[in-house]
């Protein structure tokens, strides 16, 4: 895997096509049915000072400004996603300091100066997961918090067939692949860890995990169509998990 070539294939994706075709996973939600509503992982974030790892559109930077957070700050591989987060900010009378750059790199970020580093559905795009997770302990103040989500292994690795879900790939596969979603046009390079992976960085970074969730919310089930596939398969299996981990 060529970290610099997965740089350009991604950072070109979001460039072009971005949220026009996947959507943007914003908060409050973390991801498919998983909602900070009922999670309830950041509470009071008056005051606080948070940064967003891939901030994308800036929609999740708007939520922590509504809530009173004091400094608002984002990083996106993607020059067009740090120009939309800018236009949407500054449109809901918010600034932030935006950053472009790849996660895994050094780019002038603080260290030991947050009170929060987040991560909505963007962690999973890391070329360097242990590297990453160790940068980001070096931005947050001790005893202070990292929240992420993306989507879960197991949701990656089943298929529908027959009106039966069966794995269609091994989870203990972490290769990287290309894949050119058929509702789109252009390229994605991905790999899916599994859940040990993220974890045992994490504990190599100094974090201590409080809460993982992976807890489809029936509450959201409900107000979709039971018949939809992504629907059925959410009752079946988590689709998503979340993570908040304490800095030692």
């Amino acid at each position: 895997m060529n970290k610099h070539s997965v740089y350009e294939t991604n950072s070109f994706y979001w460039d072009t096509k971005g949220n026009d075709f996947l959507g943007a996973i914003v908060l409050p939600f973390y991801g498919a049915f998983v909602s900070e509503e009922k999670c309830q992982l950041f509470g009071d974030v008056s005051g606080k000072k948070m940064l967003e790892i891939g901030c994308g559109n800036g929609q999740s930077l708007q939520y922590q400004g509504d809530r009173k957070a004091s400094e608002l700050w984002g990083m996106d591989i993607s020059e067009k996603q740090i120009e939309k987060a800018k236009q949407h900010l500054t449109a809901c009378g918010l600034s932030a300091k935006l950053i472009c750059s790849p996660m895994e790199e050094e780019c002038d970020i603080p260290v030991d100066y947050f009170d929060f580093v987040y991560s909505i559905y963007t962690i999973g795009w890391t070329t360097d997961l242990e590297g990453t997770f160790c940068r980001i302990a070096s931005y947050l103040k001790k005893d202070c918090v990292f929240i992420f989500s993306w989507s879960h292994p197991i949701h990656k690795c089943v298929v529908e067939e027959n009106n039966r879900f069966a794995f269609n790939k091994c989870y203990f596969d972490e290769s990287w692949y290309s894949v050119s979603p058929d509702f789109c046009q252009g390229a994605l390079t991905l790999s899916d860890r599994k859940l040990s992976t993220y974890i045992n960085a994490l504990a190599k970074a100094g974090f201590v995990i409080e809460q993982m969730i992976e807890e489809t919310e029936n509450e959201i089930i409900q107000l979709h169509d039971e018949n939809n596939d992504f629907v059925k398969r959410a009752k079946m299996f988590p689709v998503t998990f979340v993570i908040k981990a304490r800095r030692l």
